[in-house]
């Protein structure tokens, strides 16, 4: 659900109205059994509304000129969700995205994709804190690992759509640290903190 943030909203017309579904307050209802019901405004979405999928999907905020716009919540039938600002339909500025699985990104969106800041937390308690740019890893941030093999090591630096690239720490829960250069997530030059200097081009 990443990039797919907006459902087509049924065009007025093919169904039943109670209220002033113009412009007012009213209840759409479609054949399809899709209901909106709030704020309306030469004939589109305006204001606080609800939206309620025939799936079980629903969204609960602002609209404007029809969209999603302002803030609000999405929750999906498959027990995703989110709560935060919309623009144009889109993810946009901060919010709260929570899986069913477990996992959280909480943080910043930009045309309905993860751009700024943010936390990204795995249900099975890995952690990244720090940039995104068009929904990957990109910038400088910080992995900390959680349960299984890597528990309790971290790595502090740069990103490159999603790996390991430029300046970075990487610090293993005994304490042995290495600091130097990755390029797309590959180890180049570098140092323990046994001050064992290596090149691995070399």
């Amino acid at each position: 659900k990443i990039l797919l943030i907006l459902f087509c909203l049924p065009i007025i017309g093919f169904g039943q109205c109670k209220g002033d579904c113009f412009n007012g307050q009213g209840t759409y209802i479609w054949s399809s059994g899709e209901k909106y019901i709030g704020g309306f405004e030469n004939g589109k979405f305006q204001g606080k509304g609800t939206y309620t999928y025939n799936n079980g999907d629903e969204y609960s905020g602002e609209f404007k000129d029809g969209q999603y716009h302002g803030q609000g919540t999405s929750t999906w039938d498959d027990g995703d969700k989110y709560v935060g600002k919309y623009k144009d339909g889109k993810w946009h500025g901060k919010g709260t995205y929570t899986y069913a699985s477990g996992d959280e990104y909480v943080g910043e969106y930009k045309d309905g994709k993860w751009h700024g800041k943010g936390t990204y937390t795995y249900a099975g308690g890995d952690k990244y804190v720090g940039e995104y740019k068009d929904n990957k890893y990109n910038g400088q941030g910080t992995y900390t690992f959680g349960e299984g093999e890597w528990e309790g090591d971290k790595y502090v630096g740069g990103y490159k759509d999603g790996e390991w690239h430029g300046k970075g720490t990487y610090t293993w829960a005994n304490s042995l640290v290495w600091s130097g250069k990755y390029e797309i997530g590959v180890q180049k030059d570098g140092h323990y903190n046994t001050e064992n200097y290596y090149n691995l081009d070399d």
